[in-house]
């Protein structure tokens, strides 16, 4: 469709390919600022939207974001001119978060990670509830200190890495804060696992499950589903739609 779409076409738009109906219950995807039948005329696309994200896409004469992590997570009781979303409101920008919904989905999240580390031929741990982000792919034969080369080589970061010693054919992934299913993953026979963010008592538990376990950064591991984002909705509607430069909120001091 080419038109000059209101927040609820891109809304709608981005529903059809990853339903917000499939965030988890704690989630908080969705329409999170503004009016659903303001007519939009520049998007912009980013992981987090930041008081400086915010600051640029105003620079740009952008009115509506769309963001990975939400705007609004957890409840809060006052707005202050150092709130994002306060800030997005005074602007007059809106805002659409698909933040699990895009997990899960098919070209969402964790496809885009797999694309971006060179795995082809994806697919899915299940189909339905929270592990249906997990994506599993079958590799040639590395090692831990391989594959931990390769995601700082694609992913332009550091890594930490508990290496269990035994060759790797076998891979999950869950961008973002996937730690919490190294059970699950262990239990598919994977025989590693790379995701964003991890404790040092997960790779402790890890190791105990003989599973090599790789952290690579919340940012790295999710940023680059933001390109495939704005290249959907770019293809979609007849409005101009840009990505705003971010980084990592994250340096590595060694």
């Amino acid at each position: 469709m080419k038109c000059n779409p209101t927040v609820k076409d891109v809304y709608s738009f981005i529903d059809s390919f990853a339903p917000f109906s499939a965030q988890c219950e704690w989630d908080n995807s969705g329409i999170i600022v503004g009016d659903t039948n303001k007519e939009i005329k520049k998007i912009a696309v980013v992981l987090d939207i930041t008081s400086q994200a915010i600051e640029y896409a105003v620079k740009e004469g952008v009115d509506l974001i769309v963001s990975h992590h939400p705007v609004i997570f957890r409840a809060v009781k006052s707005f202050t001119d150092s709130n994002p979303a306060f800030l997005l409101a005074k602007n007059g920008i809106s805002a659409i978060c698909a933040h699990t919904s895009l997990d899960t989905a098919k070209g969402g999240v964790n496809d885009a990670l797999a694309d971006a580390l060179g795995f082809s031929g994806v697919t899915p741990l299940s189909e339905n509830g929270e592990t249906a982000m997990i994506r599993i792919a079958e590799i040639s034969e590395t090692t831990g200190d391989k594959l931990a080369e390769l995601c700082c080589e694609k992913l332009s970061t550091c890594v930490r890495l508990a290496d269990c010693g035994k060759k790797i054919k076998k891979v999950a992934l869950c961008g973002g804060a996937g730690a919490d299913f190294i059970n699950e993953v262990a239990d598919a026979d994977c025989d590693a696992f790379i995701t964003g963010d991890v404790s040092h008592h997960e790779f402790l538990d890890a190791k105990a499950l003989g599973l090599t376990l790789i952290a690579a950064g919340h940012f790295e591991t999710e940023n680059p589903v933001v390109a495939v984002l704005a290249k959907k909705i770019g293809e979609e509607f007849d409005v101009e739609t840009i990505i705003i430069p971010q980084s990592s909120p994250v340096s590595y001091h060694i």
